[in-house]
């Protein structure tokens, strides 16, 4: 039975969710305010399988939660809720190290799919072959993205979904440049208007994973005025 936290501050949401969610087969547990969501999820690594955050509680925002948790080396499937639906405040969202964003009000059938969809990536973190489609190796570096995972030697770091999701467009599109536009409707959906500048900060995040020289990158190269190409060779720059 997976286990999923609900932080959220309107306590008839909170309760109409644990309700439906336990209909579901899910054990449920809720909590009102950041603070408390932080010290239980630090405290207890593991003990739950998802957490559904509200961006607006008291305290300690949703933003807050999730990037604190990602800097805590804590990686649980995070679903965002919010009744901010702009492209900024999803952008906002992911890289605090949200994995999805849903905008209230929202249907409860939507709801449902996002929290499966997410549950799903436990079934990804297996162990990968050495063939797998899934690990690459990047100047002694090796990215699985079954585990989420970048390996450095006796280094491992962490992805968060979005990082990996991006990091897997471009190397899909190895060689080949990709507007900022591209990426923000391939990756994150977003095909509103939006500041485009965001995906720059998921770029210098991937930089220092990747390049030996993170302001001197070999292997993401930035196409002035237009964005970014993946080079697995430095030498084909």
């Amino acid at each position: 039975m997976s286990r999923v936290l609900i932080v959220e501050d309107e306590q008839h949401l909170a309760e109409g969710l644990r309700f439906n969610l336990e209909a579901e087969g899910y054990e449920v547990e809720v909590l009102d305010n950041g603070e408390d969501a932080f010290a239980l999820l630090t405290a207890k690594p593991g003990a739950f399988d998802l957490v559904v955050l509200d961006v607006m509680l008291p305290g300690k925002d949703g933003f807050a939660v999730a990037s604190e948790l990602r800097q805590a080396n804590q990686f649980v499937p995070i679903l965002m809720l919010t009744a901010r639906g702009r492209p900024e405040d999803v952008l906002q969202g992911f890289a605090a190290g949200a994995d999805d964003y849903l905008p209230k009000p929202f249907e409860l059938a939507i709801l449902l799919a996002r929290i499966r969809s997410l549950l799903r990536r436990r079934e990804w973190l297996q162990p990968a072959q050495e063939s797998d489609p899934n690990v690459f190796v990047v100047d002694g570096r090796t990215i699985d993205l079954n585990s989420l995972e970048l390996r450095m030697g006796d280094e491992t770091l962490r992805l968060t979904l979005m990082e990996a999701k991006l990091l897997r467009y471009l190397i899909e599109h190895e060689g080949r440049t990709v507007s900022r536009k591209t990426i923000l409707q391939d990756v994150w959906d977003l095909h509103e208007d939006t500041d485009t500048r965001a995906i720059d900060n998921f770029i210098v995040r991937l930089r220092r994973y990747l390049e030996q020289e993170p302001t001197r990158p070999r292997h993401l190269l930035t196409v002035r005025g237009v964005g970014y190409r993946f080079v697995r060779e430095s030498g084909a720059a």
